[in-house]
């Protein structure tokens, strides 16, 4: 399909995953989440995505969701690929944002793989083949298996990227590395794999992935970036270092449920009012502290205001 090999060149790094900010009330802070992006990209992420996981896409309508899809992509105006998350448990939700994502001009679409219906690999193959027949922009299957209960299985995903020219990568936010190894073997080389799972970004750039979607990108946008730009630049040593300089802050990160503490962190580093719709939530107090001391270790908050 036209433009698919181009994409495939385009769509590598750091795709940071954007929080949705909330006012206190709980409405869309669409301020905020603009400066959010203009900062990834003065800091050097290759490409945005939004409503993905961290953008809490469950707890937002079906109208938010494209107001968001179109804010940022006005706000990036084709500076870096944009990449929005357009997947749902509602079949038809899933093609409506995905057909939106394309009028708007997205470079791709991230679809995830659908949550609490827990579909069988033959109704997923007929779910992402029908989305992916219904466009002509490149479809990244999202695969999360920690929060939709079902996997996409390797001969699943195989066949679809044999059967849909335009689903061109997933990102794998399974923490089974044997499956992402076999992923590529049986879907090809060229085939986009990007990590979703924080500690498996560098791991995934040795096997031949093509970058990563970390949620920790929010907080730490520019040292994400460089361990696919350290990594691109044949710089291993410099790549394996800032892995293992990030897994402190990864792992304080995903201490509760992605994105509350993400938003705790924000909050602290003034860039959001870090606020949740129910039923998520903020961190308990004692996990906020210790949110903080492993943040400022990474970020300057001396002379920033903590929220909540």
């Amino acid at each position: 399909m036209a433009g698919m090999a181009e994409a495939k060149q385009k769509l590598r790094g750091s795709i940071a995953p954007i929080v949705t900010p909330f006012h206190e009330d709980e409405s869309l802070d669409l301020v905020s989440f603009k400066n959010l992006i203009e900062w990834h990209i003065a800091k050097g992420s290759h490409g945005i995505s939004v409503t993905g996981t961290t953008g809490e896409p469950s707890s937002l309508s079906m109208v938010e969701r494209i107001k968001l899809m179109e804010t940022a992509m006005e706000t990036i105006g084709k500076r870096v690929p944009f990449v929005p998350g357009t997947g749902s448990t509602n079949h038809k939700e899933t093609l409506y944002l995905t057909t939106k994502a394309q009028e708007l001009g997205a470079d791709a679409a991230l679809v995830i793989v659908p949550y609490y219906n827990r579909p069988s690999q033959h109704a997923l193959y007929k779910h992402f083949k029908a989305v992916a027949d219904s466009v002509e922009i490149p479809i990244i299957v999202y695969n999360i298996p920690g929060r939709t209960a079902v996997n996409m299985e390797v001969k699943t995903l195989a066949r679809l990227s044999e059967d849909c020219p335009n689903i061109i990568g997933v990102k794998e936010s399974n923490k089974d590395f044997e499956h992402v190894n076999r992923v590529l073997a049986a879907c090809g080389r060229e085939f986009l794999l990007y990590s979703g799972i924080e500690l498996l970004c560098y791991p995934m750039l040795a096997i031949g992935g093509a970058g990563h979607i970390s949620a920790t990108a929010n907080i730490v946008p520019d040292k994400v970036a460089d361990i696919y730009n350290a990594w691109a630049e044949k710089d291993i040593q410099r790549s394996l270092s800032l892995h293992y300089e990030l897994m402190e802050l990864n792992d304080v990160l995903f201490k509760d449920t992605n994105p509350a503490p993400l938003k705790a962190a924000l909050g602290m580093m003034g860039k959001i009012s870090p606020v949740l719709r129910l039923p998520m939530d903020m961190p308990t107090k004692q996990l906020q502290e210790e949110i903080r001391s492993v943040v400022q270790k990474y970020v300057d908050l001396s002379d920033r205001v903590a929220n909540g």
